[in-house]
């Protein structure tokens, strides 16, 4: 059974995981396989147009959340779904005790973040 046809046709923006680190993606949803959505984005680049396509599945998805289009004027807040959640993984803490995922989801969540702190124990190359 597809959870987010509802969502279908819409601009939506999510954020999904991949490994420890959360990822933004907008764009037009465009389907629902009942086991990962789809998402598309269309751009111009150097006067010729292209098509960008995203395959999220369900059990990356952090939150999914409607966005109004540029095109309409709406004045209606965004509609924000958070996936149902299935059995969780163990917290994984950083050396000073703090959950890790706590730390990547203010870093992905913050506008213009650049860079992922690291984490005390962490040794660069």
């Amino acid at each position: 059974m597809a959870r987010y046809s509802s969502f279908l046709g819409r601009r939506v923006e999510v954020q999904y995981r991949a490994g420890d680190i959360l990822l933004p993606a907008s764009g037009v949803f465009v389907g629902d396989s009942g086991r990962s959505i789809f998402l598309e984005q269309s751009f111009e680049q150097r006067g010729k147009n292209g098509h960008f396509r995203w395959e999220i599945p369900y059990q990356c998805l952090v939150r999914i959340e409607e966005k109004p289009d540029p095109s309409a004027n709406a004045t209606a807040g965004p509609v924000a779904l958070k996936p149902a959640s299935g059995p969780e993984a163990p917290d994984a803490r950083n050396a000073a005790g703090k959950p890790r995922g706590t730390a990547l989801a203010a870093a992905a969540s913050a506008p213009g973040a650049r860079a992922l702190p690291l984490d005390e124990g962490s040794k660069t190359a």
